[in-house]
């Protein structure tokens, strides 16, 4: 079977290695775009204490965060690849005693295996596992909490699909339809034919969707996050930072520090680094974690939430053949290995490890949480 995946961020890269592990032909089309939300994603992996109601959401949301095991043993069997994942946990911090005390309810509330042991902490013990954190802050702290690389794990997904036979090609493509079925997509004059193609562009894939009459409701969201250094200061084994609100802190190794995010709806596809996103970045930040303040700014990263109502997984109405994964919103990096493996199964005929009914792209009503901008 031909396949094409049209986008290589994680849900796309993922795709393309679990078809490519079935022996599928799978040519990959990235046009490589400024502002991919997988390249500025912070990949804090707990997705056991979102805020959504939504049922069907939060079991696809859990499911994402506890698949990671399986892919780190499945892109091993291509040669070792370095996510940049680590499970140090995750400290939902706060100065409100009955607030800490809501959230540990909550967290017990919603217990899974992957989330691992539940502890609340004194402020001098969240500081000993997060020394820049300020003094007035307790925690509940998950043992099961992690964090990622979006960028090293799109790269390393990419790189298995390769090493399983994918092809990959640079540059903007376009659908190929003939009477009312996918035949392939053309990408700088060249058509490359195919029995199956997957749309997973992101905030773009109307651009291509569009033009054949299907429009998706997905929308870009900016994001812009900081990256800041503590030199000598060994950070890898330091929890995320979960305060109330939509702000986060996660530690990677080598003292780098990600400080996120902004929620720009109506920003459109502006690629800029503003004063007013940086002022918010920082000073939520060193309001958490005044520790950071002697840290060196090294970066700042924006990018491009796809966002919607809820996940459109599955085939496109009105087109055979053609599948598409989009709007994952904020938790991209925690749902996108997952999401890949799903549309993989759909369009091979697989049964799928999730039913899929809930996101399918044909239903237009709103789900019960509404945009994911609530998410992380």
């Amino acid at each position: 079977m031909r396949i094409i995946v049209i986008g290589a961020g994680v849900l796309g890269a993922s795709a393309a290695f679990h078809l490519a592990r079935t022996g599928a032909e799978v040519s990959v089309i990235d046009a490589n775009l400024d502002g991919r939300a997988t390249a500025a994603g912070a990949g804090i992996l707990c997705p056991w204490i979102s805020a959504t109601e939504d049922v069907s959401f939060h079991r696809l949301y859990c499911a994402g965060g506890e698949y990671y095991p399986d892919l780190i043993t499945a892109l091993n069997d291509a040669g070792p690849s370095d996510l940049g994942y680590r499970q140090a946990g995750a400290m939902l911090v706060s100065g409100d005693a009955e607030e800490l005390a809501w959230l540990e309810r909550m967290a017990r509330r919603r217990a899974a295996a992957a989330m691992g042991r539940i502890t609340r902490l004194g402020e001098a013990q969240a500081r000993t596992l997060f020394p820049p954190l300020h003094q007035g802050l307790g925690a509940v702290h998950l043992a099961g909490g992690a964090r990622v690389d979006g960028r090293r794990l799109a790269a390393s997904l990419l790189r298995a699909a390769e090493f399983h036979g994918a092809k990959l090609s640079r540059g903007h493509a376009t659908l190929a339809v003939e009477a009312d079925r996918v035949a392939g997509a053309e990408i700088d004059g060249r058509r490359i034919r195919a029995d199956r193609v997957i749309v997973a562009a992101g905030a773009w894939a109307d651009k291509l969707l569009r033009p054949i009459g299907f429009a998706t409701a997905v929308e870009p969201q900016r994001g812009q996050i900081a990256h800041l250094r503590l030199d000598g200061v060994k950070t890898s084994d330091w929890p995320v930072i979960l305060p109330p609100g939509s702000h986060y802190i996660v530690p990677f190794d080598a003292g780098r520090i990600v400080a996120g995010a902004t929620r720009e709806t109506g920003a459109g596809f502006d690629y800029r680094i503003t004063a007013a996103g940086q002022a918010e970045v920082l000073s939520e930040a060193l309001r958490i974690a005044p520790g950071l303040g002697t840290a060196t700014t090294i970066e700042t990263r924006v990018g491009f939430r796809p966002l919607a109502a809820r996940p459109l997984l599955g085939w496109v109405p009105g087109i055979q053949g053609l599948a598409t994964g989009n709007g994952l919103g904020a938790a991209g990096l925690t749902i996108g290995p997952l999401a890949g493996r799903l549309l993989a199964d759909l369009v091979t005929g697989e049964a799928g490890l999730i039913d899929l009914t809930p996101f399918d792209p044909a239903r237009r009503e709103r789900s019960a949480f509404g945009a994911l901008a609530a998410l992380r």
